[in-house]
């Protein structure tokens, strides 16, 4: 089975994003790249993540093209390919619906450095303008909005996080998530401080050796 890792990934943290809150029933989506054979893997259309094995994950190319796995891929397709083509540094790619990040979201707003975690994306999580779900002009839209960030809002409609692999790309997701409600707490008792650039600067920097290093 090609991609077989990747794929055991995906059906891990499709239920571990279920678990956490950041999505419902089958929305959201996962992907790996494996840029040295140039394949990714890639939830599939409308299953619920419980009832996914890893023989559910598609195969895909680069242009698309299913190159192993039964069924139709993510209806998101599209932005994942656009994003692994834009950086990279980026092998994995998770969307979430979590309810915070996604309030922020709906109020096309982007969410900002209320709590030093949100350097997890970078100095804020910027947002990407409004398009339909699984259009050429959504992935353009995030593709022109992320820059160099790690977490991107979608302007009605949700959270996507990236990163070297599934679980920083995760963990991103989820630690927007907690800001994104801090932020949301904070603000329905006044006017929260925000943190500087610069010191957004130092905690990135100081993220870079944070927890177990990649070899």
């Amino acid at each position: 089975m090609l991609l077989l890792k990747e794929r055991k990934e995906i059906v891990k943290f499709g239920n571990r994003m279920l678990d956490a809150g950041l999505t419902t029933g089958s929305g959201g989506n996962l992907s790996c790249f494996n840029r040295k054979k140039q394949l990714i893997a890639i939830t599939p259309s409308g299953i619920a993540y419980p009832l996914l094995t890893p023989q559910d994950i598609l195969v895909i190319s680069f242009d698309a093209e299913i190159v192993e796995g039964n069924g139709k891929p993510s209806s998101e397709t599209g932005f994942h390919i656009s994003l692994y083509k834009k950086r990279k540094d980026i092998n994995s790619v998770v969307h979430t619906h979590s309810a915070y990040a996604t309030t922020f979201a709906c109020l096309n707003r982007e969410i900002p450095a209320v709590h030093y975690l949100v350097g997890f994306a970078g100095r804020k999580v910027p947002i990407a303008p409004y398009a339909t779900f699984g259009s050429d002009r959504l992935a353009e839209n995030i593709n022109a909005s992320i820059g160099g960030s790690n977490a991107v809002l979608l302007a009605n409609h949700g959270l996507v996080s990236v990163g070297s692999t599934l679980t920083k790309a995760f963990n991103t997701a989820e630690e927007i998530e907690f800001v994104a409600r801090l932020c949301y707490q904070a603000e329905s008792i006044g006017k929260p401080v925000i943190l500087s650039n610069d010191e957004m600067d130092r905690v990135i920097q100081k993220f870079e050796h944070y927890g177990p290093q990649e070899k």
